[in-house]
């Protein structure tokens, strides 16, 4: 199985290496956000508008330690960015089912698992390199006038190393689910529709774009178990300095949640995957 896995997926990086046009497209959103939304809503000029001085501590309190909105949100973005790129990811399953692809790699020696395995492994290169993309930009934004990514504590090893681990997780999490249902669906409309249902609300009961601090007591219940709301906080938590008391547990508790929802959600889709393309 090893070297058939080994095979579809440098079929499939060769595939998205030829592509890219599609890799700048998938940018264009996440540009937008950063330069228009996160920009336009710097809730730190408020205080401007007050008459009496609003202190530092009632922002760090709204943004969970992090320093300005925009940070706040960079963070976020990356969570946010990481998950709607693997949309397109399951996509591909279907148009590859309409051109006859699916099938002819379906009939050849690899089997579910190696098919499966190799469209996820591919899959997953964009969503993380999108990600650290973000990243990027938005600590670049800060150097050319713009609002932009303060990172106010010390970065270790240990630091890095669990900002990489949430977006890989994120990431593989989304991309497994959203390749089973292209597995198991075969009109693009259709696809859409379904992912569209999971991915919106999924999306907007995170704390990956509000202010923690603004949110109703319910929301912020819903969203303390949202998988993208456990990466944004291990990314906050790790970037900004003292940010660790605003949250009620430590980053490796958010990354061992967020692995936790990784295994249900791959085992739902390995089995989604596996019933798609056995022979019936």
């Amino acid at each position: 199985m090893i070297r058939e896995l080994t095979a579809l997926t440098k079929r499939e990086l060769l595939r998205v290496a030829r592509n890219p046009q599609a890799i700048a497209t998938s940018l264009l959103l996440p540009i937008l956000y950063l330069v228009l939304f996160g920009q336009a809503f710097n809730l730190n000029n408020i205080g401007s508008l007050s008459p009496v001085p609003i202190p530092n501590q009632v922002f760090l309190e709204l943004y969970r330690g992090a320093p300005s909105y925009f940070s706040y949100f960079s963070a976020g973005m990356t969570g946010f960015v990481a998950v709607t790129a693997t949309l397109f990811i399951g996509a591909n399953v279907i148009f590859d089912r309409l051109f006859g692809t699916l099938k002819r790699t379906a009939e050849s020696p690899a089997g579910p698992t190696a098919i499966f395995g190799a469209r996820l492994l591919a899959g997953i290169v964009q969503p993380i390199g999108l990600a650290f993309l973000v990243l990027g930009l938005s600590l670049l934004l800060g150097y050319i006038g713009l609002n932009g990514l303060h990172i106010t504590a010390s970065v270790g090893v240990i630091g890095a190393a669990e900002i990489v681990g949430a977006i890989v997780i994120l990431s593989m999490m989304f991309a497994s689910l959203f390749i089973a249902i292209g597995f198991s669906l075969e009109q693009p409309q259709t696809y859409f529709a379904v992912v569209n249902a999971i991915n919106l609300p999924v999306l907007l009961t995170s704390a990956a774009l509000y202010p923690w601090g603004i949110l109703p007591d319910w929301l912020k219940n819903v969203a303390s178990y949202n998988p993208i709301t456990l990466a944004v906080n291990v990314l906050r938590e790790v970037l900004f300095a003292g940010a660790s008391s605003y949250y009620p547990y430590g980053a490796g508790v958010y990354l061992l949640g967020l692995f936790g929802w990784a295994v249900a959600m791959f085992i739902c889709a390995t089995l989604l995957a596996r019933r798609a393309l056995s022979p019936h």
